[in-house]
């Protein structure tokens, strides 16, 4: 057994058995027994059981999109949208991590802090994007409100995501409209 897979399999052990059962009824022995590894190999890795939560947010994927691969200049609602749609490709790739991870954060600040922190750089990204595809001529207080509202946004479809089939991104839509529409008769001639 090579390191990098016993650590790769006590991370999966991990990460199902706190969604099945929730990370303080998850006794570090059992994440051992279905990774098929002894407990103190656990241990070795993660000194802590709190370190297998850290670990776990840490495979998340990336929300960093560089915002030249979803800018379309003058075109703010498509931006916004072809954004909000490579985001929730991404997302969807660890619905069972996502929902294990908010329903931790109300007891782990470590998660917690961590999922502030992706918050932060959504705030940045959808900033990024609307710059980029309005040309920087808006009103910065109105890019900083639009750019929070909407990370809350999709923060809240992808916290919510695994309790409804019925938020899918085309419902998404007139949400994204309505904030490029605002943003856009900032800049028009009255």
């Amino acid at each position: 057994m090579t390191e990098d897979s016993a650590k790769e399999r006590i991370l999966c052990a991990a990460e199902a058995l706190f969604a099945e059962s929730g990370f303080d009824a998850t006794p570090t022995s059992r994440i051992a027994e279905q990774a098929g590894v002894p407990k103190g190999l656990v241990h070795y890795y993660f000194r802590h059981k709190a370190d297998l939560l850290t670990a776990l947010v840490e495979r998340l994927p990336d929300e960093r999109i560089e915002p030249s691969v979803v800018v379309v200049p003058g075109d703010l609602a498509g931006s916004l949208r072809r954004l909000v749609r490579e985001l929730d490709h991404r997302f969807s790739r660890s619905l069972g991590l996502s929902h294990l991870l908010w329903r931790e954060a109300d007891t782990h600040h470590v998660v917690r802090d961590a999922l502030h922190e992706r918050f932060q750089v959504l705030v940045r990204q959808v900033r990024a994007v609307i710059l980029a595809a309005t040309g920087g001529v808006l009103p910065p207080a109105d890019v900083e409100h639009a750019s929070g509202l909407l990370a809350r946004a999709v923060s809240h479809r992808h916290a919510t995501a695994r309790h409804s089939d019925d938020d899918l991104p085309a419902e998404f839509d007139g949400e994204l409209t309505f904030i490029a529409d605002a943003l856009v008769s900032k800049t028009a001639p009255a």
